[in-house]
């Protein structure tokens, strides 16, 4: 993971564990509950796309397959919500698998097309199975998770859940990142013949990335489900799965950090831009474009890169000027 990673991880933590002092109201902790549930889907959308180079549109139907399965097994089969939660992994890693087989022989607008169509898919089944999900109208009564007698309720101790989780996927993700199979990612991302000419077995590292970031994505539905206990199709739709795409490239593609902090920043437009709700993907579409433009890298990358560029013309003119 490397140890400035290390040290940029501990301080993470550190601001993690303060915020809730500073921060008393439960809207301001539930703003940052959203932050962190999505930034479980945007580490794993930068695996998959920064660095394997694997383009998806549709990583709202994981997140929905996430919160249905936790909600539906609990409310209607009376399970456990921590059994529910990973056993909704489990089928969102299978359909994963088994969706991938196919669908990454794909390669470009192609690819996005297929995983946009998949998303519709699972949208429209959301809504139409009546009797199952509870259609457009959703369904609620989806219990809290629990911990003994003690329930994890919302404001402090959902948001500490919620972010230990996106913690343990930043390490995860940055471990992944700095071994082996990132430097096999990164090729492919590069060029997949070339990669394949290389011995790298392209297939199975693109299943297994795929697969990863549908369970981190599935996780982050059902941590949803059980916060607000009560769940609709509305969540899970196509504008949501634009929404976290532009998050990843705001941020930068192929850097998890740029991820949490495009996951951040456009997550705290509406509140922001409130009076601008039916405008939102418009919104977020310029923002993209201005980004794509003027910082192709990503905003923390291209911040970095100007203050760079900004210090060492200071000091050049500071010469000029001494001499």
């Amino acid at each position: 993971m490397g140890k400035k990673n290390l040290i940029a991880v501990l301080i993470l933590a550190l601001v993690i564990a303060a915020l809730p002092l500073f921060l008393r109201d439960n809207y301001s902790l539930g703003v940052l509950v959203i932050i962190g549930i999505y930034s479980l889907i945007t580490l794993g959308l930068s695996l998959l796309m920064g660095y394997a180079g694997q383009i998806s549109l549709g990583h709202a139907a994981f997140y929905g397959i996430g919160a249905y399965c936790s909600g539906l097994l609990c409310v209607k089969a009376g399970w456990s919500p921590w059994l529910a939660l990973v056993a909704a992994m489990m089928v969102s890693g299978g359909v994963a698998f088994v969706m991938g087989q196919p669908i990454l022989r794909l390669r470009g607008h192609y690819l996005a097309m297929a995983t946009l169509a998949f998303g519709i898919i699972i949208y429209i089944f959301f809504e139409a199975a009546v009797n199952l999900t509870g259609g457009p109208s959703g369904f609620g009564s989806i219990p809290r998770l629990t911990i003994g007698d003690w329930k994890i309720k919302g404001g402090v101790e959902f948001f500490y859940l919620v972010w230990l989780c996106v913690l343990a996927a930043l390490v995860l993700s940055l471990n992944i990142v700095h071994s082996r199979v990132g430097r096999a990612l990164r090729s492919i991302h590069g060029s997949e013949q070339a990669s394949s000419a290389m011995g790298v077995n392209t297939s199975k590292y693109k299943v297994q990335i795929f697969v990863l970031s549908a369970c981190l994505a599935s996780l982050a539905g059902s941590l949803y489900a059980h916060y607000v206990t009560f769940i609709g199709p509305s969540s899970f739709d196509f504008k949501f799965s634009v929404t976290l795409v532009t998050m990843v490239a705001v941020g930068g593609m192929s850097n998890l950090w740029g991820a949490l902090a495009g996951t951040a920043i456009l997550r705290f437009l509406p509140e922001v831009l409130g009076h601008f709700e039916d405008y939102h993907l418009l919104i977020y579409g310029g923002i993209l474009i201005v980004i794509l433009m003027y910082m192709p890298e990503g905003l923390v990358l291209g911040l970095a890169h100007g203050i760079q560029k900004l210090i060492a013309a200071l000091r050049s003119r500071k010469r000029v000027e001494s001499q």
